[in-house]
């Protein structure tokens, strides 16, 4: 199931914020109307892609701010455990440094409602309830506009990293879009030539770069 074109499901949980302090209801919707989001998820805290992929988001942080979006993270570990890896040098695995929030999905309810879930509980023939699968999230990553529409999704499985650079890619895209209301073609950078959404357009701009 695809968020893409609907409203981000809403949430309030724990999240831990600047690395350091913990708060107990923390809410996407407080972005509304003010800051675009990109929200994604990772399976597990203290373990391995996931760290790289935490420390890049970290890494192109400004990038993102730039351009008017906050980065939140979430998985389904407990905020303390947030906290204890946001408080361990990198030398030893853990994130030190990282600044945005981290939310806790211990309910597993804000993954199973953005499809993230690597599993789902059912009734065996004993009648007893079992998860099948693995009890984390998939790399799914959510680009919501400012009215809080998912206009971007990425959905990876549990080894496969992100590519953090390509995500920024699409926030350019999407503001090219808005600003100039032009599409944006395959491989389109930041400052290249985009096209109208018309024959015409078309056929312009595959006259210039189709070679």
């Amino acid at each position: 199931m695809s968020l893409l074109g609907k409203k981000a499901p809403v949430f309030k949980a724990p999240a831990v914020l600047d690395g350091t302090s913990i708060v107990q209801e923390f809410s996407l919707e407080q972005y509304i109307g003010k800051k675009e989001v990109l929200f994604y998820f990772y399976p597990k805290d203290f373990t391995f892609v996931c760290p790289t992929e935490i420390l890049a988001f970290q890494k192109k942080l400004e990038e993102f701010e730039k351009r008017g979006v906050v980065v939140v993270g979430c998985s389904t570990d407990t905020e303390e455990t947030h906290l204890a890896w946001l408080t361990t040098p990198t030398n030893k695995g853990g994130i030190e440094g990282v600044t945005y929030p981290l939310v806790a999905d211990t309910s597993k309810t804000i993954a199973t409602n953005y499809e993230a879930l690597a599993g789902d509980w059912n009734y065996n023939e004993e009648g007893e309830l079992e998860f099948e699968g693995t009890p984390v999230a998939y790399r799914c990553s959510f680009f919501i506009d400012k009215e809080g529409i998912v206009r971007h999704e990425t959905r990876n499985d549990l080894p496969l990293g992100r590519n953090i650079d390509e995500m920024i890619r699409v926030v350019d895209a999407w503001h090219h879009v808005q600003e100039h209301g032009e599409v944006c073609p395959a491989n389109w950078q930041e400052g290249e030539d985009a096209m109208s959404a018309t024959r015409e357009g078309v056929s312009d701009y595959l006259s210039k770069h189709a070679k």
